[in-house]
Parts: structure tokens; C-alpha cells; sequence
């Protein structure tokens, strides 16, 4: 993907985000406005739940500063405005979810706006999303949920049966399943199991916009997590649906999974059937978490069964600094950047103009199949690009810390057959970011 390719899709993912403020903007315009307020304000509903349920289609629902003790479920369009994240609290303690958008048993449910809000203290997720589209998640803080997660045990008591695979982090702190059209945006992500979650137990959830968030300190999975799972009990379809062609763009992502085990950006299709395909990961900061920066899986493969797809996926752009090693099957011989490990061949992997730094191991090969990796400022010791596997690299054009290229003193090297890093690039990429860029701090 080219310089020019880039910028078009980073104009493609502002302008579906500005798209989405304007439509609120519009709705705002013709709908009726409801106020929520504890103090008793005249007019006003006391609870954010009341004003939901009498709220007709498209309504603006205002609420005013104060601690709300209550879990909200929204089925129809509206946009559910808080004073500010500072300010208007949903404290969800003892209670499933802070908010839940339900398209699951609402079909059709679109067109939902929940901003300036501090969602806190859920058993499960702080933000749930299932079966819905054109919803805008920005301007909050989502911390603290997932309590009912038995981490040692792994399980999470009273999760939904929708839920195939939570048990082990409670669905984490924004969890969006069979979306389509959402943005997660501006948001501040913190001290729940894990950070951001997209996934596919009840269906396909593809175009979907992760950006501007900063994702830190969810001690026991991935800041962002792109996962296929198993197909919901209410689903129609015995296969996985899909996570794919879905935008991860200028998030930080930083200091998660440091107790359990997580990436700053997971991508997932653990299993036969599972796809998690052509979704981008672009112009990210991902530093001190605790798996590579961005960690793509495959576990296992059935004769017969249908094989995992986790092709055609991108990684651009992004500045990945200081993570930790791989695990299990998995694993990586030393802290790593990124790691592509599956055991059935992954086609597509494109690693383009990434800064990779304070690393053993700039980018791990351990798949079957092929990926190009190109225009990358790789780390100045160490390896920069490991093959594990008896899969191909296509790596020239990349920079290896010094003039001399890889192998030489003051550079990284390249290890495992297979790999091609000729020609290397006497000089850093000027267009991959640094951590004192702009680039770099998004």
C-alpha cells in the first residue's frame, strides 16, 4: 500500500466519522430533546433508564453531571449525550453491562450516538454492542469493569450464553459483536481485563473504525482485539462469521496484558472455520504490553474442517516499542514487535513502514504460508526479521539500523530460511513514524 493509498484511507476513515457526527448533527436537528438529572430538575427523568424508555425514535437524551447507579439497555435510535466524562457517571456495580446497545434482540437497530460519558464498575462489559450499525462511541471512559471475572479459574459467572468465549476476560471494556459501520472513537480505555473488543458470535462484524482511543493498563488481554469465535447458540449459521476489513487507526495502545497476557492489537481466528481477514492496522503507537506489539494467531487445524483465514491482513504505519515475547505455542525466543503464527499458511500479511524498536525481535515469521514486509525501520540489534517456519518473506527495502545492512555491526540480522532482505535501505524511512513525530503520539 502506497504513501498516496494510505492517506485515502485515512481521509475514507475521517470522512465516515465525520459522516456519523453529521447525521447525529441532523437527527439532533428534528428529534425531540429529554434531560436526565438526579437533582430534580423540573422536567427532567431521574434516571438515564426512565428517559430511554419514553424516548421516541431518533430523541437526544441530555444528562446532566452526577453518579448513575443503573445499567442502560438502548433498542432503538438515539443519542445518549452525557455533561462529560468528568462529570456524568454510569456506575454499573452488581449490574451486567453500563450500556447495552441491543440489536441482538432488536433487529434492524442503527443510528445510536453515547458520548461524554465515564462508564464504570459492570460486571461484564462496560459498552456492549451486538447486532447493530452506524453507532458512534466517542469522548468517554470506560474503566474498571469485567467484575465479575474468577481469574484463576478462568470463568466469568452469569455471562450471557451469546457470548461463546469471554469466560476468561468478561467481554472486556468495549465489546462490539456483529457490527457494522461503528466508530470507536476518543475514548479512554482503562483498568477493565482488556481494552477494545470486536468479534463474530452472532454475526459478521467488518467496516468498523477503532480510532483515536487510548487503550492502557487492561492488565490481562489485548488493548485492541480483533477475534473469530465460535457462532452464538442464537445464531443461524454452525460456522464463524467473520472480523474482517475492519480499520484500527491512530490508537494508543500501551502497558496491556502485563499480568495475563495481551498485545497492544490481537488479530484471532484460533480455530478451524475461524476468519479474522483483510483488517488494517495503521498509524498506532504500541509500546510495554505484554505480547508483541501486534500478535496475529491460529492454533489449530482439523483434517476436513474448514481452515482459518487470517489473510490479507496490514500493519502500517504504526511505532511498536518495548513489548514483550510470545507464549506457548506460540512463542517468540525473545521480545518481538510482531509475530504471525499459525498452523495453516497465512497469505497477504502486508508489514509496511512500521518503526520497531527496544525489541530482540523485530518481526517473527511462523506460519506456512508468505507476507511481504517492506519500508520498515527495524530495531538496531539484535534480529530484525526471524523465519520459524518454512514459510517465504519477501523483506528488501527495509532498514536494519545502519548503512551496512542486516548481519553488519550496529545492525539487526535475519534469521530462518526463506527470507529475502535484498536490497536493504542504507537509510531510515522517513515516512515510518518516531516516537517524537506526530506520527508517533497520536
Amino acid at each position: 500500500m502506497s504513501f498516496q493509498k494510505r492517506r485515502a484511507l485515512g481521509a475514507h476513515c475521517a470522512a465516515v466519522f465525520c459522516g456519523l457526527l453529521t447525521f447525529g448533527l441532523c437527527q439532533s436537528a428534528t428529534a425531540k430533546t429529554l434531560c436526565v438529572d438526579q437533582g430534580g430538575k423540573a422536567g427532567c427523568y431521574s434516571t438515564i433508564s426512565s428517559a430511554v424508555t419514553a424516548a421516541a425514535a431518533n430523541d437526544v437524551i441530555n444528562i446532566d453531571a452526577g453518579d448513575y447507579a443503573e445499567s442502560v439497555t438502548i433498542t432503538k435510535p438515539l443519542s445518549l449525550a452525557g455533561a462529560g466524562a468528568s462529570s456524568t457517571i454510569i456506575n454499573a456495580r452488581g449490574l451486567a453491562n453500563g450500556i447495552y446497545v441491543d440489536g441482538l434482540d432488536n433487529p434492524g437497530l442503527a443510528n445510536v450516538l453515547i458520548s461524554g460519558l465515564t462508564v464504570v464498575n459492570a460486571n461484564f462489559e462496560g459498552i456492549l454492542v451486538t447486532n447493530a450499525s452506524y453507532v458512534l462511541i466517542s469522548n468517554n471512559h470506560v474503566a474498571n469493569n469485567n467484575q465479575n471475572l474468577n481469574y484463576a479459574a478462568g470463568t466469568c459467572p452469569g455471562q450471557p450464553v451469546f457470548e461463546t468465549n469471554e469466560d476468561f476476560d468478561c467481554g472486556e471494556g468495549i465489546h462490539l459483536i456483529a457490527a457494522f459501520s461503528v466508530t470507536v472513537a476518543n475514548n479512554e480505555v482503562d483498568l477493565n481485563s482488556g481494552g477494545i473488543l470486536l468479534s463474530d458470535e452472532t454475526g459478521q462484524t467488518y467496516e468498523n473504525l477503532i480510532t483515536s482511543n487510548n487503550v492502557h493498563d487492561n492488565a490481562l488481554d489485548c488493548g485492541i482485539t480483533l477475534a473469530s469465535h465460535a457462532p452464538s447458540p442464537k445464531a443461524a449459521s454452525p460456522v464463524p462469521y467473520g472480523v474482517f476489513s475492519n480499520n484500527i487507526v491512530h490508537n494508543n495502545a500501551s502497558n496491556n496484558g502485563r499480568v495475563g497476557a495481551g498485545a497492544g492489537v490481537g488479530i484471532f481466528a484460533p480455530g478451524p472455520g475461524n476468519l479474522a481477514f483483510s483488517n488494517r492496522v495503521i498509524g498506532n503507537v504500541l509500546q510495554n504490553n505484554g505480547l508483541p506489539g501486534v500478535t496475529i494467531h491460529n492454533h489449530a487445524a482439523v483434517p476436513g474442517a474448514p481452515p482459518a483465514n487470517l489473510n490479507g491482513n496490514v500493519i502500517m504505519g504504526n511505532l511498536i516499542s518495548g513489548n514483550a515475547a510470545d507464549t506457548a505455542d506460540a512463542a517468540t525466543p525473545g521480545t518481538a514487535g510482531i509475530n504471525v503464527y499459525s498452523v495453516v499458511p497465512v497469505y497477504g500479511t502486508q508489514i509496511l513502514e512500521n518503526t520497531i524498536e527496544n525489541e530482540a525481535m523485530g518481526v517473527v515469521m511462523n506460519n506456512p504460508g508468505g507476507m511481504e514486509l517492506h519500508l520498515n525501520n527495524l530495531p538496531a540489534s539484535g534480529v530484525g526479521i526471524a523465519n520459524l517456519s518454512k514459510g517465504t518473506v519477501d523483506a528488501s527495502m527495509n532498514y536494519f539500523g545502519c548503512a551496512g545492512g542486516p548481519g553488519t555491526t550496529g545492525c539487526s540480522t535475519v534469521s530462518g530460511p526463506g527470507v529475502n532482505s535484498v536490497p536493504w535501505l542504507s537509510m531510515p524511512v522517513e515516512s515510518a513514524p518516531t516516537a517524537g513525530s506526530p506520527k508517533g503520539r497520536p
